[in-house]
């Protein structure tokens, strides 16, 4: 896994899927509330009405000039997004990872946070 000031000092680099297909940018990280370590990262895309789709991070490598991730640019472009000035609301949060096919478990509180 990376530690989350790696990702971070990845924001703006293109993220692409397993075909090396261009998804988008990479916008923001979304850490575990409970360990501190990354989940997923927020990929812009569009060119008139920007959005953010969340990725998950497990499995993704880095290349010089790209993340890539284990996802294909259809499945990311599918999943839950936000506005580039919006937030994750707390109910979309299992959507989020039921898109993946990812546990999102039971706990009460918040499972995702930007840093």
């Amino acid at each position: 896994m990376f530690p989350v000031e790696n990702l971070r000092d990845w924001t703006g680099l293109d993220i692409i899927d397993p075909e090396s297909k261009k998804i988008g940018t990479l916008e923001a990280v979304y850490v575990d509330t409970l360990s501190d370590e990354p989940l997923f990262v927020t990929v812009q895309f569009g060119l008139l009405t920007r959005h953010l789709a969340f990725v998950p991070v497990v499995g993704a490598t880095v290349t010089p000039k790209a993340v890539r991730v284990q996802y294909t640019k259809d499945q990311v472009r599918d999943a839950p997004q936000i506005p580039t000035d919006g937030e994750l609301a707390a109910a979309d949060e299992p959507k989020v990872f039921a898109h993946y096919h990812l546990d999102y478990g039971t706990r009460p509180e918040r499972r995702l946070a930007r840093r």
